[in-house]
């Protein structure tokens, strides 16, 4: 991917639901809701604090997370549906 996010900004791919149920029902894409977990794709440097230096963030690529339900913007870059957030967006690392 040739894209670098800039700042405290993240890139970030939803991670693929399940789209059957326990009971083996196949739930159709519509029926479903968007995944709030995803792996992390990119990293900007960081924040910058008000001495000017930069704040290096606390997640990394390849990092599973959790986000809010409509947090990001959602973007198409090389062919890839991807979400750009902020870090202060991200609700915690998992694993």
């Amino acid at each position: 991917m040739k894209f670098r996010p800039l700042h405290d900004r993240v890139v970030v791919e939803r991670v693929k639901e399940d789209t059957k149920s326990a009971g083996g029902i196949i739930i159709p894409d519509t029926a479903t809701e968007k995944p709030s977990e995803g792996k992390v794709v990119a990293v900007g440097p960081g924040a910058r604090g008000e001495d000017g230096k930069t704040i290096a963030l606390d997640v990394k690529k390849g990092d599973r997370v959790l986000f809010g339900k409509w947090g990001g913007t959602e973007v198409k870059i090389d062919g890839k549906d991807l979400l750009i957030m902020k870090e202060s967006d991200i609700m915690g690392v998992i694993g």
